[in-house]
């Protein structure tokens, strides 16, 4: 059997033993080694959900137990399930984990060259590739796909989605800059080397206006909000045009594609290679 194969036949049961406990340690290795992932990207650059990995992530939800995670010693106490502990590092991994306070839960993939600045959170199912920051206050979320050389500014929440296991996670893709106090949420695909402006909010019922082409860009039945590849998305806003709104000059936010990216925009967008 394959190890598909075993986390679909484990997923059935409700006891557990210590060869269950065994298997689901195997799982959880191959998600931090990269070997599998939550969602992939096809040869047609469509991205598909494993359901079978995020079963097992939720496999191990059910199959833990409440402990306390924080050393005596410590003045801040953790309780968690004993499933998801930190990720365990060493200097040989690569990763560079500034001092202050971040956390990258197991099973989690993190790959040689990520920065890691304080207090960062990268989630369960999580899969942040070589080069990409991750900045202060910055979230990964649960299954969430980031690409290669991203920066995810400070206070940048990329919400991952767990539940239910076919969803599409959030996908940030390769060389995408997201700006300081943005969000991505609700199975978001942001494509290769967009750029998110400071503040801009993206889910799944969010209309994108994009100007250069004359057209919304909507999520429609199960596929999800699709930022294009080279799209620059700046805050908006729109007028309401009817009723109370428009009596009392009411607007509502949207995000806009300004531009895509040009000369100018890869030259305030560059990541400097001497921060890594």
């Amino acid at each position: 059997m394959t190890l598909q194969d075993k986390i679909e036949t484990l997923f059935d049961k409700t006891e557990f033993g210590s060869a269950d406990r065994e298997l689901y340690e195997q799982f959880k290795a191959a998600l931090r080694q990269g070997e599998i992932r939550a969602a992939e990207r096809d040869a047609e650059g469509n991205w598909h959900a494993n359901t079978w990995v995020k079963k097992g992530i939720l496999l191990g939800f059910r199959m833990g137990k409440m402990v306390e995670m924080s050393l005596p010693t410590e003045t801040l106490q953790f309780f968690d399930k004993d499933t998801f502990p930190l990720r365990p590092m060493t200097l040989d991994d690569r990763i560079r984990i500034v001092m202050g306070g971040s956390a990258i839960r197991d099973g989690s993939y993190v790959a040689p060259g990520v920065v890691v600045v304080p207090p960062a959170y990268i989630n369960v199912g999580a899969y942040v590739d070589e080069g990409t920051m991750v900045d202060s206050h910055a979230l990964v979320g649960s299954c969430a796909q980031v690409g290669k050389r991203v920066h995810l500014s400070a206070a940048a929440q990329i919400g991952g989605v767990l539940e239910p296991a076919g969803a599409l996670p959030v996908i940030i893709e390769d060389e995408v800059l997201v700006g300081g106090n943005t969000g991505v949420y609700e199975g978001t695909i942001v494509r290769e080397r967009a750029v998110l402006a400071t503040g801009v909010i993206l889910t799944r019922s969010t209309p994108l206006f994009d100007i250069p082409n004359s057209r919304i860009i909507r999520s429609e039945g199960d596929k999800p909000l699709e930022v294009p590849a080279g799209a620059v998305v700046v805050q908006g806003s729109r007028a309401i045009s009817s009723g109370f709104g428009k009596e009392n000059g009411l607007s509502i936010y949207c995000p806009i594609i300004i531009k895509y990216r040009d000369e100018k925009t890869d030259a305030s967008a560059r990541l400097e290679d001497y921060l890594r």
